[in-house]
């Protein structure tokens, strides 16, 4: 299993499965990242948090603890 987190600056991925439970996983399904669609990591802050990402044509940044909880392929 892979998620989000571990993903490199400039790889495209398809997001797989969400994991969390309730107010947080609506909460990134109301960002638009639901299963199948493909997420693209544009930047990374220098500690790691937060992560920039272009999803469905906007860009998003996403907290660490939020991107564990994405799985993707």
């Amino acid at each position: 299993m892979k998620t989000l987190r571990e993903v490199s600056i400039g790889e495209t991925v398809r997001v797989v499965r969400l994991h969390g439970e309730g107010a947080v996983k609506r909460r990134i399904m109301d960002m638009g990242i639901t299963r199948g669609v493909e997420v693209h990591v544009r930047k990374v802050a220098p500690l790691g948090d937060p992560i920039e990402v272009t999803v469905r044509g906007y860009e998003l940044s996403l907290r660490k603890a939020d991107a564990e909880m994405i799985e993707v392929e």
